[in-house]
């Protein structure tokens, strides 16, 4: 793997494409090119696994690529080309067959290809390898943010993995084009034998094609995922080391990653390596990982915190590739969120989608960083097909998530303990968790996120929230500022039909005010409310929180309810945007109390269910209340958050309030069983 960059339309191009592969160094040690064109520069550092060829690649176009395809020599042979390596190959392939010659990659990558004034940009369609780019006074792309940051470049987009980027170099003009992902249709109708078998070929043929001629390593836990990787390593005959890192802490029992990691080693005859880091070195780390990773996310700074002080013990063992069993819990259902699923595929094609923003690139700087190409095998093209057709009560089967996967765990000779081991997070199987949290009460911070925020002020992201004045918008909203997240704008979309399938109707025009109070903007949009016509409302409206604020996500309070979801994820997808939905199946009794609990102050305003009349609304909500809904849910399955439409909400105050809502003038409407609070006259008062 390698680092590209490239600046476009700016006389002094190739001055700043040298000042930000500086920045990208470390993805590369075994080369560094440049090309200077008319009007544009690219840069390449070289990470060599298959072949020294050194970029960027000229003729009559130019290419810079960070690849690693593993049909490289097959796809060469097909169409005569006459390539050295992978990277040479692809470059010759484009120029032969165009872009739509992408879907015959098996492999991953990120790559820029100049011809006739036109620039194409495309990633590989989980987006296993980054690119970022920013449009303004010129054009600039590279592999890390870092690199365009260095640039003074504020406005800076990761490419969705979704979307071919094309940019017109002579009419400064920017284009996307859509790619098709993977489906979960039609499902396999074969019985569990047969699965399982297909499966554990697909894995294994996943494995080899990424067994390099090099020094490698596995990131092992004794987990089910990282345990397969390495047995089937093993029975194909490869030397590698398999890395364990874990906080070393009298104080605290042995971490259940080191426990298993050890007895998995002796089981199966691995060469294990275990790195322990007490809590006094620990910060030093953070003060790397946490701007390393460009994200003071307390999940993300806690997993490559695991990550980094493994893949230093690799580096210094001359190791220049690392496996990894991320992607399992996204393609065989091992996250608590697939359990709650009504689809489980569904669920599982919807992390894929966000697997780029929110693990992928952590984990390729970090190994890049320290000059080493992570392969992920369950990410494998292939294996990522067949997986999410599997049917998901092969998946999630009696009270075991990625069950078809310890069916083949069982196959390759694995014990029970190890093929029916528990999920466990990698920051919590290596205590490194705790350390972050003594280390917050250390230096006097409330929260993890405080205190890692002091390693990276920026805010993670720039975000738009989508805000109806309930509760589970403005809670999601708060959850994502609480992770160090920039809320930028808010975005609220105005129905006429107040029975929309789609947006919260009751006191909408209330989140002016609340807009008022948070000192954040609004983007207000009406809409006839016809359903599914009202989506271009709303996309209309994203757009342009997009276009004025620069977002480069947006934030929504779904609960359960896929139907808004995945509409609202659709949307973001087109758009290139991020979606965040801190609150997707949190238990909803849970959610009402932590809501109360966190300081917020809420109303009922609308009640449309039995055992809910009149006599509810216009009272703040407060446990008691709670009890009572739990009550009418254990007597007649109310759901307790209100996501049924059950009821509606309005939030008058709460802890990122700088001014309360005061209620002064209301009627309530009735509609048979139904029942509305008309708010007639409203304002903000401060805070007593």
């Amino acid at each position: 793997m390698c680092g590209i960059i490239g600046v476009f339309n700016k006389k002094n191009s190739l001055k700043l494409v040298k000042q930000g592969i500086k920045v990208l160094q470390d993805r590369g040690k075994d080369g560094t090119g440049f090309y200077e064109g008319k009007n544009f520069s690219l840069g390449h550092c070289l990470h060599s696994i298959v072949g020294r060829v050194k970029q960027p690649l000229e003729d009559k176009d130019v290419f810079a690529s960070n690849c690693e395809i593993y049909n490289w020599k097959e796809l060469d042979e097909k169409y005569k080309l006459g390539a050295r390596n992978d990277s040479e190959m692809l470059f010759r392939l484009v120029q032969k067959k165009g872009i739509k010659i992408l879907d015959e990659l098996d492999g991953v990558y990120g790559f820029a290809f100049v011809k006739d004034n036109k620039l194409t940009i495309a990633r590989d369609i989980i987006g296993i390898k980054p690119v970022w780019y920013s449009h303004s006074n010129g054009f600039y792309f590279a592999s890390e943010k870092k690199a365009l940051e260095k640039l003074g470049l504020i406005n800076i987009n990761e490419l969705n993995p979704r979307k071919i980027l094309e940019y017109d170099l002579k009419n400064d003009k920017l284009s996307f084009f859509e790619r098709r992902f993977f489906s979960i249709k039609p499902e396999h109708k074969e019985g569990v034998d047969v699965i399982s078998r297909k499966l554990e070929l697909l894995i294994k043929q996943a494995v080899s094609k990424r067994i390099p001629k090099r020094r490698f390593g596995i990131l092992f836990s004794g987990g089910v995922d990282s345990t397969v990787l390495a047995v089937i390593l093993k029975k194909l005959g490869q030397k590698f080391t398999c890395y364990t890192a874990v906080l070393d802490d009298p104080g605290l029992k042995e971490p259940e990653d080191l426990r298993f990691a050890k007895k998995a080693a002796k089981d199966f005859g691995l060469k294990l390596k275990i790195i322990k880091i007490k809590l006094s070195d620990v910060e030093k780390y953070l003060k790397k990982v946490v701007p390393l990773i460009e994200d003071s996310n307390v999940v993300k700074a806690g997993v490559a915190l695991t990550f980094y002080v493994a893949c230093e013990q690799a580096k210094k063992d001359e190791c220049k590739v690392l496996f990894s069993g991320l992607g399992s819990e996204e393609i065989f259902a091992g996250y608590h969120r697939h359990k709650e699923s009504y689809n489980i595929n569904k669920e599982c094609i919807s992390g894929l989608l966000k697997m780029y923003e929110r693990d992928l690139y952590r984990d390729d700087v970090v190994t890049m960083h320290n000059n080493i190409e992570l392969r992920v095998p369950f990410l494998d093209k292939n294996l990522v097909e067949y997986s999410l057709k599997i049917p998901g009560k092969l998946k999630l089967f009696e009270d075991y998530e990625k069950y078809i996967l310890r069916v083949v765990a069982k196959s390759l000779g694995l014990k029970d303990e190890f093929a029916f081991r528990r999920k466990k997070a990698a920051q919590y199987g290596s205590n490194f968790h705790k350390a972050i949290e003594k280390l917050k009460k250390r230096n006097k911070f409330e929260k993890k996120s405080e205190y890692l925020r002091t390693f990276y002020p920026n805010h993670n992201l720039k975000l738009g929230a989508l805000i109806s004045s309930g509760k589970d918008s403005i809670y999601s909203m708060h959850t994502m500022l609480k992770q160090n997240y920039s809320v930028d704008c808010l975005i609220t979309v105005e129905s006429e039909n107040k029975d929309s399938y789609m947006f919260h109707t009751p006191t909408i025009e209330l989140v002016k005010l609340q807009s008022e109070s948070l000192g954040i903007p609004l983007i207000a949009e009406k809409t006839k409310g016809k359903k599914e016509y009202e989506l271009r409302d709303l996309e209309k409206a994203i757009k342009k929180a997009k276009d004025q604020y620069q977002i480069e996500g947006i934030i929504t309070g779904a609960l359960f309810s896929s139907y808004q979801r995945d509409r609202v994820e659709k949307i973001c997808d087109s758009l290139s945007l991020k979606i965040f939905s801190p609150l997707w199946h949190m238990n909803q009794e849970t959610e009402m109390r932590e809501v109360l609990k966190e300081g917020f102050e809420f109303i009922m305003t609308k009640v449309a269910a039995e055992g809910l009349d009149k006599s509810w609304l216009n009272k703040k909500v407060d446990n008691k209340m709670v009890d009572k809904l739990s009550e009418l849910n254990d007597k007649i399955g109310i759901n307790i958050a209100g996501e049924g439409g059950e009821f509606e909400t309005l939030v008058l105050n709460g802890p990122i309030f700088n001014k309360k809502i005061i209620i002064k003038k209301s009627s309530i409407k009735q509609d048979g069983s139904a029942a509305t609070l008309v708010v007639e006259k409203a304002k903000l008062e401060d805070k007593s």
